[in-house]
C-alpha cells in the first residue's frame, strides 16, 4: 500500500514536472548562448530599405500612423496652431468684424464639438474650427481691451506727462516713454494717454515715476514702409503709444502732485522700470563704452544705448540673437543658478541627505528666472522661454520629464491667450520656430539613439582623450543647434527683413561659446554680488569677453557678402510654416509630409513681384530699380539725404545693398528733365527745382513737389508723384497719379507692371498696391483725421515767412538745385 503510494506520488511529480518543463521551456534558443547564423541575411537594395524607413509601407499604415501621432499628444500640440491661425486671419481682414456674430458662431462651434464626439472625423473637424474661431475671438478681446488713444494729426503742444520708461541712446539723446497726464496751448481733445518722445537733455538724476514737461512736436504712428512690411501703426496701437515725436526745447521736472496718482499695478511697474534704469546705469558706468551698452542689454534688455554699427555688425553675422534676451539668455540663467545651488547643498552632506537637492535647485532656479523676466522688460521672447523654463522647473519639482515639444505648446498657448497680436511679430515666429526645431531635433536623435542602442565597450583613455571627445561633442552640438536654429528662422527673417546671415553657423561657432562659458555665468554672478557691492570683478571679466565678441562680429561683419535677398511671396512663407510644423510635430514616419510643404515654399521664393517704384506715405520719397556704373543691381531715389531706415529696408526689398542719389538737372525745367529720361543720362533721378524725373523700365516717373509743377507732366509720363494733398489729379486717365492725399489715406504704395499686382480703376495699364486698405482697422483709423487725408494744405502759422524752413534744410528736405 505504502508503495503505491509512492509510485503514484512519483508519477504525479514525473508528470507535474514534465508540464513545468513544457511550460517554460524557451520556443528559441536564448541569444547570449545562441551561435550566430553563417548565412548571409537576404536583404532588399539600399535605396528601398532608405525608402522604408521614411515611407509608410501601404495605406492601412498610414491610419496606423496618425492613430499613433494622436496617442503620442498631436492633438493637443496643434491647439497653438489653431489659435494662431484665428489669431492670424483676425488681423489680416479688411475689416473689423462684429464681435456678436464671432461670438454666436465660436459658441456654435463649441456645441458642435459636443454634439460629434461619437464621429470622430466630425468631431476633430468641429475641434479645429472651435479653435481657430477662439484665436479669433481672443484677438477681439485684446483689440477692444486696449482700444488705444491714437493721435489722429501732426501738432505741437505743452506736454506734461509721468515717465513711464527712461533710456539713454548711442547718440547721446534721450527716449523717454510718458503716461499724459495734460496739454495745453493747444489742448488735445482726445490727447493719447502714452507717448514715446526724444529729448537732447533731461533734468539731472531724472527717474522713471517722475513728472515732466515742455513743448512737444507729437506725431501720429507711421504705417508700413512699403506694402507688406513691418506696421508700425499696429504695434504701437498694442504697445498702447499714441503718439511719438520730440521736445522742442527744455524739459523740466515738475514739482507739483498730479490729480490721478499711480494705481498699485502701474506702481508696480514704475518701481521695475527705475531699478532697471539704476542697473542698467550702473553697468554702463563700471564697463564703460559699447561694451558696457551690450551688458546692460544682455543682464536688464536695455538696448538704446548700442551704437548702430555693432547692431548692424551682429544683424549681418546671425548673431543679433545674443543681445535680445530670449531662451539662450533664460536657459544659462536658470542653468547657472541650479547649478550654483546643488554645488552650494552639496557642501551640507547631512542636510543634503535627507532632501532632493535637485528640487530645491529647481525652485531657487524658477525664482531667479521670474526675477530675470521681470527687471528685463518682458518680451515676447523673454515670455516664451520663461514659460517654458517654468513649466520644465515645475515638472523636475513633480518627478516629470522636462524638455519637450508639450511644455513649448503650453507656453504658446499662454502667449497666445495672453497677447494674440504677437503672432503677427518676428519675434513671436522667429523664437517658436527656432525653440520647436530644436526640440522636435532633439526628440528624434533621442528616439533614433534609442532604436539603435548597442553595447559598447568602455573606451580606456586619459584625461586628454575624455577631454578631446567632450570637446568634439560641445562642439558639434554647437554647430547643430545653430544650423537647426538658423533654417528654422530664415524664412521669417527673409519675410519680415528680406536678408539673411551667410556666415551666421561659423559667427555663432566661434561666438557663442564666449558667451555661454564665460559672459552669462559672469552676468549671473554679477547680479548676485551687485547688492553687496561686490559685482566688479565679475563686470569687468564681463567686459573683456564682450570686447571679444563685439570684436569678432566686426571680423566676421566685414567679410560677410551681402545679406540682402529680397521680397518673398506670402505663401513661401505659410508653405514653410506647414513644413515646420510637420517636422517638428508629427514623431513617427508622417514626417516626410513636410517635403512638398518644404520644396513648395522653397520653389514659391523667386515668384515674388519686383514692383516698378515704391512711394512712402509722406510722398517725399520715391524708389526705383536702377543699375550703378558697373551694371549691378541698385536703387535710385529721389532725395539726396532721405530717411535711412526707409531706404535701408527698400534696399533690402529690392535685394541690393546700393543707392544712387540724385543728380542735378541744368536748363529748363520741363524740356530738359525729359530729356533727361529720353537720353537714359544720368542713371536713376535727375531733378531741377521742384520736379525730378527718372525711368524705370520702359515707364516714365516723375516726382513734383508741388501740384503747380506737376500740371505740366499730365499726360506725358506714365506714373506722376505729386507731393501735395490738394492736387485733384490729371484730367486724362492715361497718367497714374499718387498724390500726397491718397499717401496719407492708404498709406505707402508700390506700382507694378501691367501683368502683376491689383486692378487698377483708371486708364492706365498699371496697378498699384497700397500698404493700408479701408475700412480702416482700429490701429488705422486715425488716418482719417489728418490735413493731408482731408484734401488740406499744411498748417502755416501767419507769423511764419514763406519758403523752406530751417528744420527743412537741416533735414534734406530741399530738392538739389
Amino acid at each position: 500500500m505504502a508503495g503505491g503510494e509512492t509510485s503514484a506520488a512519483t508519477d504525479e511529480a514525473v508528470l507535474l514536472a514534465s508540464e513545468r518543463a513544457m511550460e517554460f521551456e524557451p520556443t528559441q534558443p536564448l541569444q547570449r548562448f545562441a551561435r550566430k547564423e553563417t548565412t548571409p541575411e537576404i536583404r532588399p537594395p539600399r535605396v528601398k530599405r532608405l525608402f522604408r524607413k521614411v515611407l509608410p509601407a501601404r495605406p492601412a499604415t498610414v491610419a496606423d500612423l496618425w492613430e499613433l501621432e494622436f496617442e503620442r499628444g498631436l492633438g493637443f500640440l496643434l491647439v497653438p496652431v489653431h489659435l494662431a491661425a484665428g489669431a492670424i486671419f483676425y488681423f489680416g481682414m479688411t475689416g473689423e468684424p462684429n464681435a456678436v456674430p464671432m461670438l454666436l458662431l465660436t459658441l456654435v462651434a463649441c456645441g458642435a464639438v459636443f454634439a460629434t464626439r461619437n464621429h470622430r472625423l466630425l468631431h476633430l473637424a468641429s475641434l479645429s474650427l472651435f479653435l481657430v474661431l477662439a484665436g479669433a475671438c481672443l484677438a477681439k478681446l485684446e483689440t477692444w481691451r486696449l482700444d488705444t488713444k491714437m493721435l489722429g494729426s501732426t501738432i505741437s503742444t505743452l506736454l506734461e506727462g509721468r515717465v513711464a520708461a527712461l533710456e539713454e541712446t548711442a547718440e547721446g539723446r534721450f527716449r523717454l516713454t510718458l503716461d499724459v497726464l495734460s496739454t495745453s496751448r493747444p489742448t488735445l481733445r482726445y490727447a493719447p494717454e502714452r507717448v514715446r518722445v526724444t529729448a537732447r537733455q533731461i533734468p539731472d538724476a531724472l527717474k522713471t515715476g517722475d513728472v515732466v514737461s515742455g513743448i512737444a512736436r507729437l506725431m501720429p504712428p507711421s504705417g508700413p514702409v512699403r506694402p507688406g512690411s513691418y506696421d508700425f501703426s499696429f504695434q504701437s496701437y498694442f504697445d498702447g503709444i499714441g503718439a511719438s515725436g520730440f521736445f522742442l526745447g527744455a524739459v523740466e521736472r515738475t514739482a507739483s502732485q498730479p490729480a490721478k496718482p499711480p494705481t498699485a499695478v502701474e506702481a508696480i511697474g514704475l518701481w521695475l522700470g527705475s531699478a532697471r534704469e539704476a542697473i542698467a546705469k550702473h553697468i554702463h558706468d563700471r564697463i564703460g563704452g559699447p561694451e558696457g551698452a551690450v551688458a546692460a542689454a544682455l543682464m536688464v534688455g536695455t538696448r538704446g544705448g548700442i551704437p548702430e554699427e555693432i547692431n548692424e555688425a551682429m544683424r549681418r553675422t546671425g548673431i543679433y540673437h545674443v543681445i535680445s534676451i530670449s531662451g539662450l539668455h533664460m536657459a544659462l540663467v536658470a542653468g547657472t543658478v541650479m547649478g550654483l545651488m546643488r554645488a552650494c547643498l552639496a557642501l551640507f552632506p547631512a542636510w543634503a541627505s535627507r532632501h532632493n537637492t535637485k528640487k530645491n535647485a529647481a525652485a531657487v532656479a524658477l525664482l531667479a528666472t521670474t526675477a530675470y523676466l521681470s527687471i528685463s522688460g518682458g518680451e515676447v521672447a523673454a515670455q516664451r522661454s520663461y514659460i517654458m523654463l517654468a513649466v520644465m522647473l515645475i515638472a523636475v519639482l513633480c518627478d516629470r520629464a522636462a524638455l519637450t515639444m508639450r511644455n513649448l505648446a503650453i507656453s504658446a498657448i499662454v502667449v497666445l491667450v495672453l497677447s494674440p497680436h504677437e503672432v503677427m511679430g518676428p519675434s513671436f515666429q522667429m523664437s517658436f520656430a527656432a525653440t520647436a526645431a530644436l526640440v522636435g531635433a532633439y526628440a528624434f536623435w533621442s528616439e533614433r539613439n534609442r532604436k539603435h542602442e548597442q553595447r559598447q565597450t568602455v573606451r580606456q583613455s586619459g584625461v586628454a582623450g575624455w577631454l578631446w571627445r567632450r570637446g568634439l561633442v560641445v562642439f558639434g552640438a554647437l554647430a547643430a543647434t545653430s544650423l537647426i536654429a538658423g533654417l528654422a528662422t530664415a524664412v521669417y527673417g527673409i519675410w519680415h527683413f528680406q536678408r539673411v546671415a551667410p556666415l551666421s553657423l561659423l559667427a555663432n561657432l566661434a561666438i557663442m561659446p564666449i558667451v555661454s562659458v564665460i559672459v552669462m555665468p559672469f552676468a549671473v554672478g554679477a547680479a548676485l554680488a551687485m547688492p553687496f557691492g561686490l559685482d566688479g570683478p565679475f563686470l569687468a571679466v564681463m567686459g573683456y569677453a564682450l570686447t571679444a565678441v563685439i570684436a569678432m562680429s566686426h571680423w566676421f561683419s566685414e567679410r560677410s557678402p551681402i545679406d540682402a535677398v529680397g521680397i518673398i511671396p506670402v505663401w513661401s512663407a505659410l508653405l514653410m510654416t506647414v513644413a515646420l510644423v510637420a517636422a517638428t510635430m508629427l514623431s513617427t514616419r508622417l514626417r516626410v509630409l513636410a517635403l512638398p510643404f518644404a520644396i513648395g515654399g522653397v520653389a514659391a521664393m523667386p515668384l515674388a513681384m519686383q514692383p516698378l517704384a515704391l512711394i512712402s506715405e509722406d510722398a517725399r520719397l520715391v524708389a526705383i530699380p536702377a543699375e550703378d556704373k558697373n551694371g549691378n543691381e541698385a536703387i535710385a531715389v529721389n532725395r539726396p539725404r532721405a530717411g535711412s531706415f526707409t531706404v535701408d529696408n527698400w534696399k533690402y526689398a529690392f535685394g541690393t545693398d546700393t543707392v544712387l542719389r540724385p543728380t542735378s538737372a541744368t536748363a529748363s525745367l520741363h524740356g530738359n528733365v525729359l530729356a533727361s529720361l529720353d537720353e537714359n543720362v544720368p542713371e536713376g533721378f535727375a531733378c531741377a527745382g521742384e520736379v525730378c524725373a527718372a525711368r524705370s523700365g520702359t515707364w516714365q516717373v516723375i516726382h513734383a513737389a508741388t501740384g503747380d509743377a506737376a500740371k505740366a507732366y499730365c499726360g506725358e509720363v506714365a506714373i506722376l508723384i505729386v507731393d501735395d494733398a490738394t492736387f485733384r489729379g490729371c484730367p486724362s486717365g492715361e497718367t497714374m497719379v499718387v498724390t500726397k492725399r491718397d499717401l496719407a489715406r492708404l498709406g505707402s504704395a508700390a506700382i507694378y507692371s501691367p501683368l502683376f499686382g491689383q486692378s487698377s480703376s483708371s486708364a492706365s495699364p498699371l496697378t498699384i498696391d497700397h500698404a493700408i486698405e479701408q475700412p480702416y482697422r482700429s490701429w488705422h483709423a486715425q488716418r482719417l483725421y489728418s490735413r493731408e487725408a482731408r484734401g488740406l494744405p499744411p498748417y502755416v502759422r501767419p507769423e511764419q515767412r514763406e519758403g523752406p524752413t530751417e528744420d527743412s534744410k537741416a533735414s534734406g528736405d530741399v530738392s538739389p538745385q
